[in-house]
Protein backbone atom coordinates (compact mmCIF):
# COMPACT_ATOMS: atom_id res chain seq x y z
CA UNK A 1 0.00 0.00 0.00
CA UNK A 2 1.20 3.70 -0.55
CA UNK A 3 -0.11 5.19 1.96
CA UNK A 4 0.47 9.29 3.66
CA UNK A 5 -0.18 9.53 6.72
CA UNK A 6 -0.65 13.55 8.56
CA UNK A 7 -0.41 13.52 12.39
CA UNK A 8 0.31 16.40 14.84
CA UNK A 9 -3.41 18.01 14.34
CA UNK A 10 -5.19 19.05 17.49
CA UNK A 11 -6.62 22.35 19.62
CA UNK A 12 -4.38 25.59 19.85
CA UNK A 13 -5.16 28.70 21.19
CA UNK A 14 -4.63 31.80 18.83
CA UNK A 15 -1.48 32.90 18.82
CA UNK A 16 0.37 29.52 19.32
CA UNK A 17 2.10 27.36 16.86
CA UNK A 18 1.75 23.60 15.71
CA UNK A 19 3.64 21.26 13.80
CA UNK A 20 1.80 18.61 11.39
CA UNK A 21 4.07 15.34 9.89
CA UNK A 22 3.25 13.94 6.85
CA UNK A 23 4.72 10.26 6.57
CA UNK A 24 4.86 7.95 3.55
CA UNK A 25 5.12 4.41 3.73
CA UNK A 26 5.23 2.07 0.63
CA UNK A 27 7.20 4.53 -1.39
CA UNK A 28 10.09 7.01 -0.83
CA UNK A 29 8.83 11.23 -0.71
CA UNK A 30 12.30 12.36 -1.98
CA UNK A 31 10.92 11.46 -5.76
CA UNK A 32 8.13 14.21 -5.39
CA UNK A 33 6.83 17.21 -4.67
CA UNK A 34 4.97 17.49 -1.47
CA UNK A 35 1.98 19.66 -0.87
CA UNK A 36 -0.11 20.96 2.62
CA UNK A 37 -3.44 21.66 1.48
CA UNK A 38 -6.65 22.67 3.60
CA UNK A 39 -10.09 22.80 3.45
CA UNK A 40 -12.14 25.07 6.39
CA UNK A 41 -16.16 24.52 6.94
CA UNK A 42 -17.92 25.97 3.53
CA UNK A 43 -14.55 26.91 1.96
CA UNK A 44 -12.97 25.54 -1.06
CA UNK A 45 -9.83 23.48 -0.68
CA UNK A 46 -6.72 25.42 -1.07
CA UNK A 47 -3.09 24.84 -1.62
CA UNK A 48 -1.62 26.37 1.21
CA UNK A 49 2.48 25.15 1.25
CA UNK A 50 4.38 23.02 -1.25
CA UNK A 51 8.33 21.92 -1.97
CA UNK A 52 10.16 20.25 -3.95
CA UNK A 53 11.27 16.90 -4.10
CA UNK A 54 14.98 18.39 -3.00
CA UNK A 55 13.53 21.02 -0.60
CA UNK A 56 15.06 23.64 -2.24
CA UNK A 57 12.06 25.58 -3.73
CA UNK A 58 9.03 26.45 -1.70
CA UNK A 59 5.99 28.16 -2.39
CA UNK A 60 2.99 29.99 -0.05
CA UNK A 61 -0.10 31.18 -0.71
CA UNK A 62 -0.13 34.64 0.49
CA UNK A 63 -2.66 33.81 3.48
CA UNK A 64 0.11 31.66 5.68
CA UNK A 65 3.46 33.43 4.09
CA UNK A 66 5.41 34.55 6.76
CA UNK A 67 3.85 32.43 9.45
CA UNK A 68 3.98 28.82 7.99
CA UNK A 69 6.91 27.15 7.32
CA UNK A 70 7.47 23.64 5.04
CA UNK A 71 10.25 21.49 5.56
CA UNK A 72 11.13 18.01 4.86
CA UNK A 73 13.68 15.23 5.86
CA UNK A 74 14.03 12.94 3.16
CA UNK A 75 15.86 10.50 4.75
CA UNK A 76 13.18 10.04 7.38
CA UNK A 77 10.75 10.06 4.75
CA UNK A 78 8.20 12.65 6.09
CA UNK A 79 7.33 16.35 5.89
CA UNK A 80 6.46 18.85 8.12
CA UNK A 81 4.77 21.83 8.26
CA UNK A 82 5.73 24.28 11.06
CA UNK A 83 2.40 26.41 11.82
CA UNK A 84 3.24 29.78 13.91
CA UNK A 85 0.66 32.68 14.72
CA UNK A 86 -2.11 30.79 14.10
CA UNK A 87 -5.58 32.35 14.11
CA UNK A 88 -8.79 31.50 14.14
CA UNK A 89 -9.60 31.31 10.34
CA UNK A 90 -6.58 28.71 10.05
CA UNK A 91 -9.11 26.08 11.74
CA UNK A 92 -9.97 23.71 9.04
CA UNK A 93 -8.43 19.89 8.01
CA UNK A 94 -5.21 19.85 6.41
CA UNK A 95 -3.99 17.27 4.29
CA UNK A 96 -0.82 16.64 2.51
CA UNK A 97 -0.50 15.03 -0.78
CA UNK A 98 2.52 13.68 -2.61
CA UNK A 99 3.10 14.48 -6.73
CA UNK A 100 5.65 13.52 -9.35
CA UNK A 101 6.53 15.53 -11.98
CA UNK A 102 5.39 19.05 -11.25
CA UNK A 103 6.50 21.93 -10.11
CA UNK A 104 6.01 23.50 -6.60
CA UNK A 105 3.41 26.09 -7.80
CA UNK A 106 1.60 24.09 -9.65
CA UNK A 107 1.26 21.60 -7.09
CA UNK A 108 -0.56 24.46 -4.80
CA UNK A 109 -2.08 26.02 -7.22
CA UNK A 110 -3.78 23.39 -9.53
CA UNK A 111 -7.69 22.48 -9.44
CA UNK A 112 -7.07 18.65 -10.00
CA UNK A 113 -6.29 16.09 -7.52
CA UNK A 114 -3.64 14.01 -8.69
CA UNK A 115 -1.02 11.76 -6.88
CA UNK A 116 -1.07 10.22 -3.16
CA UNK A 117 -3.05 12.33 -0.35
CA UNK A 118 -3.75 11.53 3.13
CA UNK A 119 -6.37 11.28 5.26
CA UNK A 120 -6.22 14.55 6.94
CA UNK A 121 -6.07 16.40 10.15
CA UNK A 122 -7.78 18.34 12.25
CA UNK A 123 -6.87 22.00 13.51
CA UNK A 124 -9.12 23.67 15.56
CA UNK A 125 -7.66 27.23 16.27
CA UNK A 126 -9.77 28.58 19.44
CA UNK A 127 -9.42 30.15 22.69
Amino acid sequence: QLQLVESGGGLVQPGGSLRLSCAASGFFLDSYTIGWFRQAPGKEREGIACISSSGRVTYYTDSVRGRFTVSRANAKNTVYLHMNSLKPEATAVYYCAARGLTTTKEMCTATSRPGYWGQGAQVTVSS
